[in-house]
């Protein structure tokens, strides 16, 4: 395999000197924004089926817990996002990913409870 020289002196194969670094962040930079779109459209029909279906304590306390998972997982984005605007950005911590996982699967909880 033929290589190239990197700016440190090191040596780099091809297909890494012939790779755009700026493409994967942005396509992981979109990936995140459509999330946090998709999160936010949940928790929107979340707040609208507990005022449509009437109040009672089950959706407001449903509702409460929504809304502070969907801004959790607004911060987390956000932070993802900053972070991506580098070439070369950070791997995503383990515990970001946990936290990504249990608010996505706290919301999916939450809206099954809503439909019940």
């Amino acid at each position: 395999m033929a290589e190239g020289k990197r700016t440190d002196g090191t040596r780099t194969p091809d297909r890494d000197r012939n790779r755009d670094p700026g493409l994967q962040p942005e396509r992981t930079r979109l990936a995140w924004r459509r999330t946090t779109l998709a999160c936010a459209v949940a928790a929107s029909l979340a707040g609208r089926q507990t005022l449509h279906g009437g109040i009672d304590p089950v959706a407001l306390v449903v509702l409460a817990l929504v809304v502070p998972t969907w801004l959790a997982f607004l911060a987390l984005a956000h932070r993802r996002i900053r972070a991506m605007n580098v070439p070369r950005p950070p791997v995503l911590s383990p515990r970001a990913a946990v936290a990504a996982v249990a608010c996505t699967l706290a919301l999916a909880l939450l809206g099954a409870a809503m439909l019940r």
